[in-house]
């Protein structure tokens, strides 16, 4: 794994003031602790080797002299290590004393970078032993190698992966060195740090530490001192924090030396600098121009790497997961999106809106942030044209919820049967109506929106678009179709925001009508509504479906059933799915079973939630499937190996065939795997809705532990 991540990591060693053997000691522990974590970076606290508070102690030439020999040992211990790692001490350099960081990978030191800005107020007294650090790089003898000496220094790890270093005081300056580090190229800035604690700090220095990597666009590892500094005048808490673009990480409880890792994404850094025109270039007129800088070489990050992923990936990154967030999120969005459909009526002198009304999500959407702009406006609700235009696909609740919604709203109803038209259409261009395919589909959608676009030209208003960005982005639309509009209101919100803020609109409505309404849409099966209802249901497609499921963050499971033609066993098998919660059944639209009252009688109400997708050809749908990222197992005798032995984690689909003729060899050729179940007597086979349990209960239990 590399896709442009790496893992840092801050830690705190346990350390005794002045004892630089036991320092030693512990360093060289999470140096292996951080070696087993596949950690790139290892960041450690100021003056780690001593310690900070050794007050006049870092006078003593016994203390620097075996503080150098612990530098020198603890390089040597990195030469067989994959991590590098960057220490604290006191370092001697032409009779000054400097407090530095010192950079170790490959068994040698690679880089000593000084700090500038010392303290010597409140608690410190750091001038008082150091001197000032300087930023021009000067190579200075170490033992029988030469190594750089200076801040101006960017370590380079491979590829765009590159860090610089500041320690401690030098963040909390107006013009830290951290600033010049990140415009001169650096991607991850490391500060060594022994702040003490006091009431608030942690706060302080959480957000410095966040505000910094997002102004530079980088990361930060901040490594703090802990237990084993304090004094009777100070506590350091161990206080470690990770940070990227704004972001925190990782945070370390406090007072327990507790150490972080997290995985870094360099390659969104960069990108989000090159995205951004503001962010300053590296020419040599800039305040960090790379002129000035030395850069230094180090292992790659490719030699040691871990195989996931530490950091948390947020499966709906613009739904807030915390109840309060995400009612704030909802109204700060529903008012954006109202005020900018206020300011186009205003500015164009419109008083009037066309909706087209389907009685799904996004056009309720589209019409509770109408109604919110007309109220802004001071107008009259009257003036938004609602239509609804029911087809081929229009179930009687979508309708019914449609025109309550419209009347609801207090917007003008309007309802057209496009059947008729879209008819008159296919005989025109010679379209069986009976071929459900992408024509028959998108002659609806195309439709509507020739009808509403002609009444906005009649009414002197314009069309509110209701598609959303997922369907925009994904070319989820018809087009010339419903992807045109005059005024787009959901253009800039994800499916599976839109659900959130419907949800949110009715939990907040005084109208407890209104409310009833909006609730029975959120539960209804999200559907285009483009082909004949099947049983008075929605008709379902599978393509329609993962794209929604992924969005909702779920990890999809299907059950295909291929030549199933009993409605005991489809039933049967429907209450397992149900019961097991997976997504959706898929069946041939042809020579297939249909939900009627059997079925739904032996399913025990299943088929009632349950979705079910009736495909024209099982082949084109397992090959969506697989491009999709789904696994496909099949059950069949000619299976490789035990049932339990195949891999349900992830996306998959699970197909059963009839009892007879079992999984069609076409259908076979596209799966990833052909499992079976253990026969231990004399008859060879299963029922089907029996065996279908068996692997559905397989599925849910892997994919719950």
């Amino acid at each position: 794994m590399n896709y442009g991540f790496v893992r840092v990591g801050a830690f705190t060693p346990k350390i005794k003031v002045a004892d630089t053997q036991a320092n030693t000691a512990e360093i060289k522990k999470l140096i292996d602790q951080a070696e087993k974590e596949h950690t790139a970076l290892a960041v450690f606290p100021e003056l780690c080797i001593t310690g900070y508070t050794c007050g006049d102690l870092f006078l003593q030439s016994r203390l620097l002299n075996s503080s150098r020999e612990a530098l020198e040992e603890l390089a040597e211990y990195t030469g067989d290590k994959s991590v590098t790692a960057v220490v604290g001490l006191p370092f001697c350099h032409e009779g000054k004393l400097y407090n530095v960081a010192a950079v170790l990978s490959g068994g040698t030191v690679k880089g000593i970078v000084p700090k500038k800005n010392l303290p010597n107020y409140g608690e410190f007294y750091e001038v008082r032993h150091f001197h000032p650090g300087f930023e021009q790089v000067r190579m200075i003898p170490f033992g029988t190698y030469e190594v750089p000496f200076g801040m101006n220094q960017i370590f380079c790890m491979g590829g765009d992966i590159s860090f610089a270093v500041e320690i401690c005081e030098d963040l909390w300056v107006p013009l830290s060195p951290g600033i010049r580090h990140a415009l001169a190229g650096a991607m991850i800035l490391v500060n060594l740090s022994a702040g003490d604690e006091t009431t608030g700090k942690a706060a302080y220095r959480r957000n410095l530490v966040s505000s910094r990597s997002a102004s530079l666009i980088c990361g930060y590892v901040y490594a703090s001192a802990g237990d084993g500094e304090s004094t009777t005048d100070m506590v350091f808490s161990g206080h470690n924090l990770i940070a990227e673009n704004g972001n925190m990480l990782a945070e370390s409880k406090r007072f327990c030396n507790q150490s972080v890792l997290a995985d870094m994404d360099v390659e969104r850094l960069v990108n989000e600098r090159r995205r951004m025109t503001t962010y300053p270039g590296n020419e040599e007129d800039t305040y960090g121009s790379r002129q000035a800088y030395h850069f230094v070489e180090l292992s790659t990050v490719s030699e040691n790497q871990p195989e996931k992923l530490l950091r948390f990936v947020d499966k709906m990154p613009f739904v807030p997961s915390d109840t309060a967030n995400r009612e704030k999120r909802c109204e700060e969005i529903l008012m954006i999106q109202a005020m900018g459909l206020k300011k186009r009526l205003e500015h164009t002198n419109c008083r009037s809106a066309v909706l087209g009304i389907s009685g799904g999500l996004d056009s309720t959407l589209a019409l509770l942030v109408t109604a919110r702009a007309f109220d802004l406006l001071g107008l009259d609700r009257k003036g938004i044209l609602a239509v609804t235009m029911p087809g081929f696909g229009t179930t009687d609740r979508t309708y019914d919820n449609a025109r309550k919604l419209i009347h609801q709203t207090g917007a003008e109803l309007k309802e057209i049967n496009i059947s008729k038209a879209v008819r008159l259409h296919f005989e025109e261009i010679g379209q069986d109506e009976s071929v459900h395919d992408v024509t028959y589909e998108n002659a609806q959608a195309r439709q509507r929106t020739l009808l509403l676009m002609d009444l906005a030209n009649k009414t002197g208003g314009m069309v509110i678009g209701t598609g959303d960005l997922s369907e925009l982005a994904l070319g989820w639309a018809t087009y010339n179709g419903d992807h045109m509009s005059m005024y787009a209101v959901n253009s800039s919100v994800p499916k599976t925001l839109v659900r959130y803020l419907v949800q949110y609109d009715a939990d907040t409505s005084e109208s407890e009508e209104l409310k009833n309404t909006l609730y029975d849409i959120l539960n209804t099966p999200v559907s285009p509504e483009l082909l004949p209802p099947k049983d008075g249901k929605i008709a379902q497609k599978t393509e329609d479906l993962v794209p929604f499921l992924f969005e909702e963050g779920k990890n999809p499971l299907f059950v295909m059933l291929d030549g199933v033609t009993d409605v005991r066993n489809f039933g049967a098998i429907a209450r397992t799915c149900e019961c097991a919660a997976v997504d959706a059944v898929i069946i041939p639209a042809k020579g297939s079973v249909t939900v009627n009252a059997d079925a739904m009688k032996t399913s025990a109400g299943a088929l009632h939630v349950l979705p079910v997708c009736r495909e024209q050809n099982l082949k084109v749908t397992l090959q969506y499937l697989k491009d999709s990222g789904f696994r496909i197992v099949a059950a069949t005798e000619k299976g490789d190996y035990d049932y339990t032995k195949a891999d349900y984690t992830g996306p998959m689909c699970i197909i059963m065939g009839a009892e007879d003729k079992g999984v069609s060899y076409e259908n076979l050729a596209l799966c990833d795997e052909w499992v079976k179940i253990p026969m231990l007597g004399t008859i060879e086979s299963l029922n089907v809705s029996v065996a279908a349990g068996i692997l559905i209960y397989e599925a849910v239990k892997q994919r719950t532990n």
